[in-house]
């Protein structure tokens, strides 16, 4: 199912692609999102032994937590219950949620996690054979609970061992997210938002420390996962020309596109696809573009970047090959779902770093409305619109 990892060339007609304008390039990607509102998808969560918990920002736009897999499930702008990220269809009704919750199948809800790298050591329990691919489940769902909350922020933690499949060990952690409204980061800008866009944000601090590990443990490190609706572009910012890396899937060339300071990857074929970009290249920033019946959506994550650092997330077909902080993951498929995940790394802990704590801060910041007016946003912080 996935392919060695390689490299891509762009030439001829894929420049011209990436010089489309957004509106034009995703005319096909436009969509409706489907779902309950926000205060359905709270009752039906209540329903089912959850406890979520709304943080409300000063500008009225509001972010949903769900313990259950630590999870920020729903993003929603001021007014409206219409969450902005992806979120698992079977939460949408009672009895498929109470399905859901019983089932021994991994439970991805949806929204904004928080995983281990490197994957190949935590997800693969037979390596060097990967034909099975496992989510501990004292990673996801956890054992999370609600440590610190108020109407402004909510703080989960979870102690948790992990085993490390590689090396046949295992290690003590403790995981702690605690979630806060994002301000508009516009706000003092010329103009703000422009007329018909609506904004909404979160800002995410997580903390990883080992607790018990064996005196040669390897790296242990962040990785946080964002999930929207599949059909959109994810635009990654770069200081130079980057080829990015094909972990897995065979991209079609049409789909990826390759700028002097930017990666622009069109996420909508069925299949599971992944491209990689490294550490030494990355702003910090990226973002993802999606319409949205006549609007549009933008979603750009901003978060830190050590070239420095140990970026210890690699493919099994090359072991050797690290150093990436950046992912963007396409699935569509009938047992997963459909949606595209803007990932990225914190550098590691453990192994010969000599830390055994790492705290990662990152803000989500979205943007909903007229397509010229979202796309003028998009140039304005991603440098391409």
């Amino acid at each position: 199912m996935f392919s060695r990892r390689h490299f891509l060339q762009k030439i001829g007609a894929v420049a011209l692609l990436g010089a489309m304008p957004l509106d034009v390039l995703h005319a096909k990607g436009a969509q409706t999102l489907k779902g309950p509102s926000k205060t359905q998808l709270i009752e039906i969560l209540k329903k089912n032994g959850q406890a979520p918990s709304v943080v409300e920002n000063s500008d009225g736009s509001s972010t949903l937590v769900l313990p259950h897999g630590g999870r920020i499930l729903g993003l929603y702008l001021p007014g409206s219950e219409e969450n902005l990220l992806w979120m698992n269809p079977r939460l949408g009704d009672a009895k498929t949620a109470a399905e859901y919750f019983a089932s021994d199948d991994w439970h991805n809800s949806g929204g904004d996690r928080t995983w281990l790298a490197p994957e190949v050591d935590f997800f693969f329990p037979n390596f060097p054979d990967t034909s099975k691919y496992f989510q501990q489940r004292s990673l996801d769902p956890g054992g999370f609970r609600v440590v610190e909350s108020d109407r402004q922020h909510v703080t989960l933690q979870d102690e948790l061992t992990m085993k490390a499949y590689r090396r046949g060990q295992e290690c003590s952690l403790r995981l702690s997210k605690a979630v806060s409204g994002a301000s508009n980061p516009l706000r003092k800008k010329a103009g703000g938002l422009g007329k018909g866009v609506n904004y909404a944000g979160y800002t995410l601090r997580t903390t990883l420390e080992i607790l018990k590990a064996p005196k040669d443990a390897g790296y242990v490190g962040l990785w946080n996962l964002l999930q929207m609706p599949n059909g959109g572009e994810m635009i990654v910012p770069t200081y130079a020309r980057t080829e990015p890396t094909i972990f897995f899937g065979d991209v079609p060339e049409s789909d990826l596109v390759v700028e002097d300071r930017a990666v622009r990857y069109l996420m909508n074929k069925p299949g599971e696809y992944k491209i990689c970009v490294p550490a030494v290249a990355c702003t910090g920033r990226a973002g993802y573009f999606y319409k949205l019946g006549d609007e549009a959506v933008l979603i750009v994550r901003n978060f830190d970047v050590d070239p420095s650092g140990e970026y210890v997330d690699v493919w099994s077909t090359d072991l050797d090959d690290n150093g990436y902080v950046f992912q963007a993951c396409s699935i569509h498929n009938e047992s997963l779902g459909q949606f595209s995940e803007l990932e990225y790394h914190v550098p590691a802990i453990g192994g010969n770093t000599g830390r055994s704590r790492s705290e990662d801060v990152s803000s989500v910041w979205a943007f909903r409305g007229n397509p010229v007016q979202v796309a003028s946003i998009s140039k304005f912080l991603l440098g391409l619109g």
